[in-house]
């Protein structure tokens, strides 16, 4: 788990993702034939077919024409829901817009890092309303917006003006720990498809297949990077691995949970973005029963993943979303179960050694 921690503690909203590329460079050295970043800065890692000596001989790879083996692409996003900074009063108090999706519900008393040129500053967000011992009663009832919350630095106007500029990049700060046989982290959401994506190619020593993993950009803005990339690398089949909701927790009816913690990886048939290809879903489900892999099949009413932005690209592709269960998704106490990250990590090695 300590790449995983790694992963989840490196900042990299949509649009700066500088330090978690560098990271993930460092991390799968050695993993790829070759790799490059593309205009958008998405980082895309190759494989060429690799089969045993004994197997050579045997079997062809898996072809998509009389020459060509068949092309998969893997999307993983590596940038997170965050902030940059937009304004700063003459007080020295810093205004934020967000980049991704969030309920200000969650976002009362965090800590925060504003993440500048100058090196990263600690601060302190909440929303500019009075404390709850000099607020009224209507005060109390209404909820903040996001352009109500800003961040205190503890510093002077003149201190903050020189350290701070607009755009650069804030996100919410919180610790990675284990609680039970879970992990609960901050941007788990996607930093757990990073960790599965290089898991699952260091067990995968063989495949007939070529693979383009494609660590993407700007996903939780609209999906930009995995298009692009998508673009250049015209897979036969798209594979995006992401979270999904588990929401099996008090207040919420079990029709509308998605998936349960620790029952497995998520067999996303469809979401607000796409629907998976049957014959693809299916052979991942067969791989799992065969491996005895625990899985659930899920559908996500609401939000999409990089799955839908391959499915259009160019020609557009068969496509699937390998999900991994999430409890508490954009908050910073995001909860997956490591049997479910092991899961996800084994079924999709096994397909990867399987296709073809």
């Amino acid at each position: 788990m300590k790449l995983l921690e790694r992963l989840c503690l490196t900042p990299a909203i949509p649009g700066r993702e500088e330090r978690i590329r560098e990271l993930i460079l460092k991390e799968t050295k050695g993993l790829f034939d070759e790799t490059h970043v593309d205009a958008m800065g998405s980082l895309v890692g190759v494989r060429k077919p690799r089969m045993p000596r004994k197997a050579r001989a045997d079997k062809k790879p898996a072809t998509r024409s009389n020459s060509a083996p068949t092309r998969i692409m893997l999307a993983a996003h590596m940038d997170q829901i965050g902030f940059m900074v937009r304004h700063i009063e003459s007080s020295g108090f810093v205004r934020i817009a967000p980049t991704g999706g969030f309920d200000p519900r969650n976002l009362f008393a965090r800590l925060v890092t504003i993440c500048t040129d100058h090196g990263d500053l600690p601060g302190v967000l909440n929303p500019g309303v009075k404390p709850v011992h000099i607020a009224s009663e209507e005060d109390k009832k209404k909820t903040p917006e996001l352009n109500d919350f800003v961040i205190d630095l503890g510093l002077s106007a003149d201190q903050v003006k020189d350290k701070v500029q607009i755009g650069d990049m804030v996100v919410l700060q919180a610790p990675f720990v284990r609680i039970g046989k879970t992990i609960v982290s901050q941007c788990l959401d996607n930093r757990v498809a990073s960790w599965i994506a290089i898991e699952a190619l260091r067990k995968t020593p063989h495949h007939a297949c070529e693979i383009h993993c494609a660590f993407t950009v700007q996903e939780e803005v609209g999906l930009r990077g995995a298009g692009t990339a998508a673009y250049a690398i015209k897979p036969d089949i798209g594979i995006a691995i992401d979270t999904t909701l588990a929401v099996d927790t008090p207040g919420v009816s079990d029709d509308q949970r998605v998936t349960k913690l620790g029952d497995g990886a998520g067999i996303t048939l469809m979401d607000a973005s796409m629907i998976s290809d049957l014959s693809v879903a299916r052979h991942f489900e067969s791989l799992a029963k065969k491996h005895k892999i625990k899985h659930q099949r899920s559908v996500l009413p609401r939000g999409g993943t990089d799955a839908g932005a391959m499915q259009r690209a160019g020609g557009g592709a068969r496509v699937f979303t390998l999900s991994c269960p999430t409890r508490y998704i954009h908050t910073v106490t995001e909860m997956v179960h490591e049997d479910d990250l092991h899961a996800c990590r084994d079924v999709l090695a096994a397909y990867l050694a399987d296709v073809g």
